[in-house]
């Protein structure tokens, strides 16, 4: 087995030479440096082997463990399974860099984070935060007693709560910054009433993307753009739905015809899947390149579509079940050029007691962009 020192700085330098260390915080690589994964991933970690979720123990493979706490800079550790389902995570570690960098954490700033996890992230945010300054919620007892007893072995400093995250932790109110470790379709009103005039939320969005919003000086709005996009973890309780392979299965009947666009987008152009995240939440897309582009889609339930570049460079549509995804695949891709193809920055989101909406462009004269609860649609 490689030396785990060793390991942790690979990745690091592989995210190095990739540009993913924050130049604008420092800080967050030098407390991953001082604070790194692999004291915070529990014995037994976890990997998809195409069919479900195997084991690999520190004591019985630790070679096979140690890659899988230190993979690479967008992959994450699986640390819990919950009724044959991901429910628990070392996050990517260029994902929890960024999130720390959106966040802007200061120096004695007071930090609430739902959803501690394996308690890294938390951790981090002490090491910059300061002792006694972060208060971590989680949701499942087992998970918060193994979280406190590793950042308790680091000297965190950190407090750590059981409780549901979607409802904050008001006996510590006002926070300077609330972060989220798991991805949400609606940010709960809770957690801007929690945060003070001119604070900051960072949380992972509707599974793609994350957002940092900044809470207005009356207190009744926040708003801020997209700063990413990365797949997270729904909260506990949020259906995840059907894979691929099941939807597929109960659909035997399918349609074949052409498609009108060129695939590529759909691999490279992040703000394009982001304007069909939000004008499809509940739909799935997966992309694969070889000598030309194949895009897997499903909604979870009962429909599908695989669409495959052609070897005349044109493309086509495979599709099942009642809902014709191709279809409103290319439906919603058209409503995005119309509003001139906003790129992933261009979005933002804002949060008021009655609503959420994405808009694009301005977040008050911009186009404005309909959303739906993922949970509520599968």
């Amino acid at each position: 087995m490689e030396d785990l020192v060793e390991l942790q700085h690979r990745l690091a330098s592989t995210m190095a030479a990739r540009g993913d260390w924050p130049a604008d915080s420092p800080w967050v690589r030098q407390a991953v440096e001082d604070l790194p994964r692999h004291r915070f991933a529990p014995d037994r970690v976890w990997s998809w082997d195409g069919s479900r979720y195997v084991p690999a123990d520190r004591t019985t493979d630790p070679g096979r463990w140690a890659e899988l706490v230190y993979p690479g800079p967008d992959e994450p550790t699986i640390t819990h399974i919950t009724d044959g389902l991901a429910t628990s995570s070392l996050s990517c570690q260029s994902i929890v860099v960024d999130m720390l960098d959106s966040l802007m954490v200061e120096p004695g700033h007071r930090v609430l984070e739902l959803g501690t996890g394996a308690g890294w992230n938390a951790a981090l945010l002490g090491a910059r935060a300061g002792a006694g300054s972060v208060t971590s919620v989680e949701v499942d007892a087992q998970l918060a007693a193994m979280a406190r007893g590793r950042l308790d072995s680091v000297d965190a400093g950190v407090t750590v709560e059981v409780g549901d995250g979607a409802h904050g932790r008001p006996e510590g109110a006002p926070y300077d910054r609330v972060i989220a470790t798991y991805a949400v379709d609606e940010v709960p009103w809770a957690w801007v009433e929690q945060t003070r005039p001119g604070g900051r939320i960072v949380t992972p969005w509707g599974r793609l993307g994350h957002v940092a919003l900044t809470v207005a000086a009356d207190g009744r709005s926040a708003s801020g753009w997209v700063q990413g996009l990365a797949m997270f973890m729904p909260s506990r309780g949020i259906g995840q739905g059907l894979p691929l392979h099941e939807v597929r299965s109960d659909n035997s009947l399918k349609t074949e015809g052409p498609f009108p666009r060129d695939l590529l987008p759909l691999r490279a152009d992040l703000g394009l899947l982001f304007a069909l995240r939000v004008l499809l939440p509940e739909v799935r897309i997966t992309t694969e390149t070889d000598w030309g582009v194949t895009a897997w889609l499903h909604d979870a339930a009962s429909s599908w579509a695989t669409l495959v570049t052609t070897a005349d460079g044109n493309a086509l549509a495979y599709q099942g079940g009642p809902r014709r995804l191709a279809d409103e695949i290319d439906q919603a891709w058209q409503k995005w050029q119309n509003a001139d193809a906003p790129g992933l920055y261009d979005f933002g989101m804002t949060r008021t007691p009655d609503q959420q909406y994405i808009w694009s462009g301005d977040k008050d004269t911009g186009p404005r962009w309909p959303t739906a609860p993922q949970s509520a649609r599968i």
